[in-house]
């Protein structure tokens, strides 16, 4: 007697899945958005549903969909504090009256929040982000929020916690004792095709340092800054990033910087982002909160030559693909290093694609994340299933479907 295939309650292969924590799509403000507008589409290819949530006063123009991806725009009550939170608490009901098979939700801000799909017998899992209880643009009482909902998490969500590396996932367990799914965010391997595109910007190729972050303390710019000035370069330093809020930060960081210092504010556009990466003479990151940081990702994508804080989560994107720098006399040394030797600078250049092409590339993230959503909406535990499990899972429910239209 033939084994029949496991019938499961979900019905057939495509799954129905919800996104939704950041400011929705398209948009480049974080990493958050440029993850909703890499993996969603991918996932949308595979099959599956995907609806992406997005808060409704920051889109002028509201299209129902983005590359086969469905948007639905809900309010928020955009403040520093209660932007997010409002927005996940408006998209925690709506989601509650569609029928999905697993939802995501972004920023561990939320995991309070997800006591409403856990409740209601909903599968969700969160993606818990960086470090956020330590950042410096939050007050006493926002670290700890933070932290609070870092320590609730996984009691939130025992079956749901995604950290992005290594190193965030040792740090959940130490701290929290909270185990997790690894996934890192990807990057895309691209190349300069419009050069010009710089100088409208005031920069010259080749000519320039570049950083691209938002502009928050913990992101180290006016470290960097301090650098880049006892550095021997003649080169500018172009800065790409802003805040969502007045910051007497970026008002002192820009009173201090001098005249070799360029602030271009926040750059929307996708286009102009590479070629700003891919005309740079090397690439100055800062970041120290998060775990695979995408701005790390998306310059090893570009072909920078990357010069970055040395921290765990740093180190373990770069992998000595690039360079690493402890302090501003550290990174002034490090920019005399590759200014007296181009062809260090040239190599690294060469390499970088290499680390995105092996490990950070987006087809084998989401291949990563459609996993996880299979065993979340099989009642399974992603934390304790075999890729091979899961791969039989999703094959016993495509034959679970061809075997239901035979019978029909």
């Amino acid at each position: 007697m033939t084994e029949q295939p496991e019938i499961h309650p979900i019905y057939g292969r495509k799954l129905r899945i919800a996104i939704f924590g950041g400011r929705g799509i398209p948009s480049t403000y974080s990493g958050t958005e440029s993850f909703f507008i890499e993996i969603a589409p991918r996932l949308v290819e595979k099959g599956h549903e995907v609806i992406v949530y997005c808060r409704r006063s920051l889109f002028h123009d509201r299209p129902s969909h983005y590359n086969g991806v469905r948007l639905i725009y809900l309010p928020s009550i955009e403040t520093k504090n209660l932007g997010t939170l409002t927005h996940t608490l408006a998209c925690m009901i709506d989601v509650l009256g569609r029928r999905v098979d697993a939802m995501l939700v972004t920023n561990v801000a939320n995991a309070v929040l997800c006591t409403i799909p856990r409740v209601f017998g909903k599968n969700c899992a969160i993606n818990v982000d960086g470090v956020e209880w330590k950042r410096g643009k939050w007050g006493r009482i926002g670290k700890a929020y933070f932290h609070l909902s870092a320590r609730l998490c996984g009691k939130i969500l025992p079956r749901g916690i995604i950290t992005d590396a290594q190193a965030m996932r040792r740090l959940y367990l130490d701290e929290f004792n909270t185990p997790s799914v690894s996934i890192a965010y990807g990057g895309k391997i691209e190349h300069s095709v419009n050069p010009e595109v710089v100088r409208q910007y005031g920069l010259e190729p080749g000519n320039y340092y570049l950083i691209a972050s938002r502009l928050v303390p913990e992101n180290n710019a006016a470290l960097i800054v301090e650098g880049f000035r006892k550095s021997p370069t003649k080169r500018i330093l172009a800065i790409a990033g802003d805040a969502n809020y007045k910051s007497q930060f970026i008002s002192d960081l820009k009173a201090h910087s001098g005249d070799r210092v360029r602030f271009l504010g926040h750059v929307d556009n996708i286009d102009h982002v590479k070629e700003l990466h891919c005309n740079a003479y090397a690439y100055l990151h800062g970041h120290m909160m998060g775990g695979t940081n995408p701005a790390l990702v998306k310059a090893l994508g570009y072909g920078n030559c990357i010069l970055a804080h040395a921290n765990a989560f740093n180190e373990e994107v770069l992998d000595g693909y690039g360079l690493l720098f402890h302090n501003a006399d550290d990174l002034a040394e490090k920019i005399g290093l590759i200014e007296s030797q181009p062809e260090l600078a040239e190599n690294f250049r060469r390499r970088a694609p290499d680390r995105v092409r092996t490990v950070y590339n987006w087809d084998r993230i989401t291949e990563q994340y459609e996993e996880f959503f299979y065993q979340l909406a099989a009642g399974q535990d992603p934390m304790k299933v075999h890729s091979s499990a899961s791969n039989s899972l999703k094959r016993k429910w495509t034959q679970s479907k061809s075997d239901e239209k035979a019978a029909l």
